[in-house]
C-alpha cells in the first residue's frame, strides 16, 4: 500500500513500524493543546476545528514535550491516505499505549467517529492524546497507536459455532473455552496466580515517563502492588489497573482478535484500551496458548467488586485475507509474548 501510493509518509518507514496485522502510526513536528475532545463531523476538517480550538502549539522535535496528565492534544501524525474505495480503516492504541493509561484516538478529517477511516479516505491523520494516569514525554516519530485496513467486503466476525469448531483443532485458550458472542475471559485474582501479587494501581503523582524509553523505570516509583485478598479486588471509581486473565491465549496465524472494550452486561467497568491481538500472539513453540491477556481496567461511577474467576472480557475473532509472512513475535520487536501479568515495556523487570 505504501508502495502504491494508498498509504503516504512525511518520513521514510522506521524499522518494526509494519506489524503483522498493522501499521504503527507515527506523531508528527507539532503538537496542539486543545480544550476539549472533539470530532470534526461530516463537513468540517480538523484543521477548521484546531483553528478555534487550540490554546497551545508545541513542538516535538529534538527532545519533545511533555504532555500533561488530564489534558487534551491533537497531533498531525506523518502518516496520511489515499485509500481505493473498497479499503476502510480501523485503529487502535498500541498495546504500551494503553499500559500506560494514555487515552489515544485516531480522527480523520469529515470523520464522525473515533478510530474509523471511512472507505476511499484521501486525507490526513491525527492522533487525540490525553494521558490518563502519568504525564509522558513524547516526540516526533513517537509511536501511540496502530491502524489495521480491512476490504470493504470482508466477512466479518467468527461465529461462536466457528470458534468452537476451531478450539477442538487450534486451541485458542488452555482453559475451558467460554462462548457468547466471542471467547470470554476471565480474571486472575488468585494468591498463586502470580505469586501473590494479583495486579497493579497506578500511583496518583509521579515524575514524567518518556515513552520512547524502554525498561528505564522502576516499577514502585509509579505503580502500587496489589496483594491477593481472598480472591477479591475492590475497583475504586476513576482509579487505573493492570490485571491479567485466567486464559493464556494463542491466536492462530490466519486470525486476528479483538477485546471488546466495556460490556455493560458484565459490570460498570472498562477492561481494555488497547484490545488487538495480532495473528499468532501468545502462541509457544508448540503452538499452545502460552500468553496471558493483559487488562487495563478503569471502573465507571461506582466501586465494583471483582471476584477470582469472574467474567471480565470478551474476545471477538476475524480472518486475515492471508497468512502474514512473519506472525507476532517473530520479528524481534515483540515486547510481549509469553506475558503474564507484565506492565509496559518501559519499567525493569523485578
Amino acid at each position: 500500500m505504501a508502495d502504491a501510493g494508498q498509504i503516504r509518509l512525511a518520513a521514510p518507514l522506521a524499522h518494526g513500524q509494519i506489524q503483522p496485522a498493522s501499521l504503527d502510526l507515527r506523531l508528527g513536528p507539532k503538537a496542539y493543546r486543545v480544550r476539549a475532545s472533539f470530532l470534526p463531523g461530516k463537513r468540517r476538517s480538523v484543521d477548521e476545528l484546531l483553528s478555534a480550538l487550540k490554546y497551545d502549539e508545541m513542538s516535538l522535535e529534538g527532545d519533545g514535550a511533555v504532555l500533561e496528565r488530564g489534558c487534551f492534544y491533537v497531533v498531525p501524525l506523518l502518516e496520511s491516505l489515499a485509500l481505493g474505495d473498497a479499503v476502510l480503516g480501523a485503529a487502535n492504541p498500541k498495546s504500551s499505549t494503553g499500559r500506560l493509561d494514555i487515552f489515544t484516538r485516531l480522527i480523520t478529517d469529515r470523520g464522525d467517529r473515533f478510530d474509523e477511516v471511512a472507505p476511499g479516505y484521501h486525507g490526513p491523520l491525527y492522533a487525540e492524546v490525553s494521558p490518563r494516569s502519568f504525564s509522558v514525554r513524547v516526540r516526533t516519530g513517537t509511536r501511540l497507536n496502530q491502524l489495521r485496513f480491512r476490504a470493504h467486503a470482508q466477512s466479518g466476525t467468527l461465529g461462536d459455532a466457528a470458534l468452537a469448531e476451531l478450539h477442538r483443532t487450534s486451541p485458542l485458550v488452555d482453559g475451558p473455552l467460554n462462548l457468547r458472542d466471542g471467547v470470554v475471559l476471565r480474571v486472575a485474582l488468585d494468591a498463586d496466580a502470580f505469586g501473590g501479587i494479583i495486579g497493579y494501581r497506578a500511583q496518583k503523582h509521579t515524575d514524567v515517563i518518556d515513552v520512547d524509553r524502554i525498561g528505564a523505570y522502576h516499577i514502585d516509583d509509579y505503580w502500587e502492588r496489589l496483594p491477593a485478598r481472598d480472591g477479591r479486588l475492590i475497583l475504586d471509581p476513576g482509579d487505573f489497573y493492570i490485571l491479567a486473565s485466567q486464559e493464556r491465549l494463542a491466536i492462530p496465524p490466519d486470525l486476528a482478535a479483538e477485546m471488546a472494550p466495556m460490556d455493560a452486561a458484565i459490570g460498570e467497568f472498562r477492561v481494555h484500551y488497547a484490545g488487538f491481538f495480532d495473528p499468532g500472539f501468545g502462541a509457544g513453540p508448540d503452538g499452545q496458548p502460552g500468553a496471558r491477556a493483559v487488562l487495563e481496567v478503569r471502573s465507571r461511577e461506582v466501586p465494583f467488586i471483582l471476584e477470582d474467576g469472574q467474567f471480565i472480557g470478551r474476545l471477538v475473532y476475524e480472518r486475515m485475507a492471508e497468512t502474514p509472512k512473519a506472525l507476532y513475535g517473530q520479528s524481534g520487536v515483540s515486547n510481549y509474548q509469553g506475558q503474564g501479568l507484565k506492565l509496559s515495556k518501559h519499567f525493569m523487570a523485578d
